[in-house]
């Protein structure tokens, strides 16, 4: 079983319209809604891919109800998401269909109280016992401590569980010194992290910080990974158009399916590029297409080398 925590879960809604003009009216001519946030865009990938998942976080108001009895219709995703009192947030993608470009639009999270954030750390405790992986997703909600991620990247640890944390900013900051197994930033948030611009750099620079592993994301140009067994650059066949809501969640959801699955680094950054991409050719937010995925797995380049023993 492999655990996603998604502490600031939404309601992820794509309006799809012919052309998005500014300071106008449009008829949306689709709509879809899925359980979202980062952690759960994972679980969802991770169930498309043969693996048990149970994920937590939390959910409130009638938009987390929503969020619970969508992910009930999901088949290998366990709920064991903690209730609190605010409302679940919602995110809006608005997809151009003569450009394919998107426009997001991210509601705050609520805020959560001293006593659900200890209902919560109870929770993932209990939950450690019986999982083989766990990822840390995203944003943190209001009220949360920002060194929130240090504490659980520590208690998976002490659980022995390996972990993958996905987040930004100070969280992310304070958590890599709790030295994860393996962080997924993107090239600006590698850059924030550490003070350079230059991916290589930035990602050693990382793992010098406490990172075990480094895979950096680095848009349409693939992922660059720095890690103890080696480095490797991953590139998909050709640059692709559409939504990238998501698409580093994929990303996220390749490398924990090959870590639990004991692949070689190349074959998880491969998984890892192929299902990135093919969510950004995806109909929906958080999904992947799996013809696309399928056609690319064989098609990604991976380039590098193991570390000297």
């Amino acid at each position: 079983m492999i655990l996603t925590v998604t502490l600031n879960t939404a309601l992820d809604i794509t309006y799809r319209v012919p052309s998005l003009r500014p300071h106008t009216s449009h008829r949306v001519s689709q709509v879809t809604e899925r359980p979202g946030g980062k952690g759960l865009n994972v679980a969802r990938v991770l169930a498309a891919l043969g693996h048990e998942v149970t994920v937590t976080g939390f959910t409130g108001g009638a938009t987390g109800s929503v969020v619970r009895d969508r992910l009930a219709d999901s088949l290998g995703v366990a709920d064991a998401l903690v209730p609190v009192a605010g409302a679940t947030r919602r995110t809006i993608a608005v997809v151009d269909e003569r450009t394919g470009d998107t426009t997001q639009l991210n509601e705050p999270g609520p805020v959560i109280t001293p006593g659900e954030w200890s209902t919560f750390q109870d929770v993932y405790e209990n939950l450690l016992g019986s999982v083989s992986a766990v990822a840390l997703c995203g944003s943190l909600p209001p009220g949360v401590p920002v060194g929130a991620y240090a504490g659980l990247v520590r208690s998976a640890h002490t659980a022995d569980v390996p972990v993958l944390l996905d987040t930004s900013g100070e969280p992310l900051r304070r958590a890599v010194a709790a030295r994860p197994d393996i962080i997924k930033p993107n090239a600006e948030e590698l850059a924030e992290l550490t003070g350079s611009h230059e991916p290589l750099r930035a990602t050693q620079d990382a793992r010098r910080r406490g990172a075990r592993a480094v895979v950096a994301s680095l848009g349409g140009e693939g992922l660059l990974a720095h890690t103890p067994e080696g480095h490797w650059r991953a590139t998909p066949p050709a640059r692709v158009h559409g939504n990238p809501t998501g698409a580093g969640d994929s990303a996220v959801a390749g490398l924990l399916s090959g870590l639990v699955e004991h692949l070689p680094w190349p074959d998880r950054l491969a998984r890892a590029t192929a299902l990135s991409t093919a969510t950004v050719l995806a109909h929906a937010a958080g999904e992947f297409d799996r013809g696309a995925y399928e056609e690319l797995l064989g098609r990604v380049s991976v380039t590098g080398e193991v570390s000297a023993a």
